[in-house]
């Protein structure tokens, strides 16, 4: 299988350093880093350390064969799977926009037919500036793909868009460059995290969901080409690259955000740990302990999300549901399946040691109306590929 190739274009911006980040984990991950670095770039890191980081040459100079029958740039061309460019200055950008070619990294990009990534990065006003934009309007008309800056405090002193985006949103854009686009144009709606239930403005009902498992279904569907919406509880984690999330609390507020999104979506992977209760009336204030040794508190049904979709979905609509159990796996979740009238449920047990909560791993047994596949203890990224894989795929 051949190693694949990311060919990344560092050019004279102040967070050049943030590429160190990104080569070394990617590099670490098995990917072929070839490094391309322009006059500039140098001003800010130095070719040695990214081929320490890389343990591949860093290429600056458009005529330095190594050999005599080698073309250096169209080599690098050849070489590459995918091409980043990052931070990709407002000067670089009109290089390409005007297919300039008098350093290697413009010669190598005319020369590429490998995807080619921007990640802009400057001062809010060179970003905004009327030339700026058009040159990336134009650059994604010839198919560039154009990753967002993020806003915040730039170097320069001012706030506003022009920051060059961290290395985990860098990283997915180049794995979903590198991954098959199977589910271009498919529309999956993932729920996440747990749901809140209050008691008080104080207190309230939950449960230990985090939403990792959720979330890296989200995150794998994008990269591999779906439209993602994540309607998610409470969680700690970072919105997943690319998605849409729709924040929520309550098992209420959940089944409202998939009621208004329901109808357009191909499949719906539901991970969330939904409270199947809630209370029936919530206090107004504080409740307070003085003068009382119990308290009964009166519980209402949630409306079932699962259930809710297994009734209405649409034909050529596909479902998956989750279930964690503490005893009768199988059992229990083969009877969920026929009872929420889903096509796969995803069990996990509890008592699974490295799965459940928590946790970066997961051990899924992914069961259909006629068929079951243990998956064997992995990361929750692998497990959302899998999942993905049987609910869109293998539907056998």
């Amino acid at each position: 299988m051949k190693q694949p190739t990311l060919l990344l274009g560092i050019t004279g911006g102040i967070s050049a350093y943030k590429l160190t980040d990104l080569a070394s984990r990617l590099t670490k991950e098995g990917i072929r880093v070839l490094t391309v670095m322009t006059d500039s770039a140098q001003q800010f890191i130095t070719p040695l350390t990214m081929e320490t980081l890389t343990k591949q040459r860093c290429y600056t100079q458009l005529f330095d064969r190594q050999t005599p029958e080698e073309v250096t740039h169209i080599w690098l061309a050849q070489q590459a799977d995918v091409v980043l460019v990052a931070p990709a200055t407002a000067n670089f950008l009109a290089k390409m926009t005007y297919g300039l070619a008098d350093d290697l990294l413009s010669s190598v990009l005319l020369a590429t037919t490998a995807p080619v990534l921007v990640s802009p990065a400057m001062n809010v006003h060179m970003y905004r500036n009327p030339a700026t934009q058009q040159n990336l309007a134009a650059l994604q008309q010839r198919g560039v793909q154009v990753i967002p800056p993020e806003e915040g405090l730039l170097a320069c002193g001012e706030t506003g868009e022009g920051r060059l985006p961290e290395t985990e949103t860098l990283y997915r854009w180049v794995k979903k460059a590198l991954a098959p686009q199977d589910l271009a144009g498919k529309k999956i709606l993932v729920t996440a995290g747990a749901t809140r239930e209050a008691v008080d403005p104080v207190r309230f009902l939950t449960n230990h969901s985090t939403g990792k498992m959720g979330y890296a279904v989200a995150q794998a569907a994008w990269q591999r080409g779906a439209e993602v919406t994540l309607v998610s509880g409470v969680t700690a984690l970072n919105c997943p690259v690319g998605v849409n999330r729709i924040p929520v609390t309550s098992a209420a507020d959940m089944m409202e955000a998939v009621q208004q999104h329901w109808q357009e979506q191909d499949a719906f992977v539901l991970s969330a740990a939904v409270a199947d209760f809630t209370p029936e009336h919530p206090a107004g204030q504080k409740i307070k302990k003085e003068g009382q040794s119990q308290r009964t508190l009166s519980l209402a049904a949630t409306q079932d999300i699962l259930a809710w979709l297994g009734e209405h979905k649409k034909q050529g609509q596909r479902l998956c549901g989750f279930s964690m159990e503490t005893e009768h796996l199988l059992e229990n979740s083969r009877k969920k399946l026929e009872r929420k009238k889903a096509d796969m449920i995803a069990a996990n047990s509890l008592t699974q040691p490295g799965a459940g909560f928590g946790v970066d791993t997961n051990c899924l047994t992914l069961i259909g109306p006629d068929w079951e596949e243990q998956l064997p203890l992995m990361s929750k990224e692998d497990c959302a590929g899998a999942l993905l894989d049987k609910l869109l795929g293998d539907q056998s």
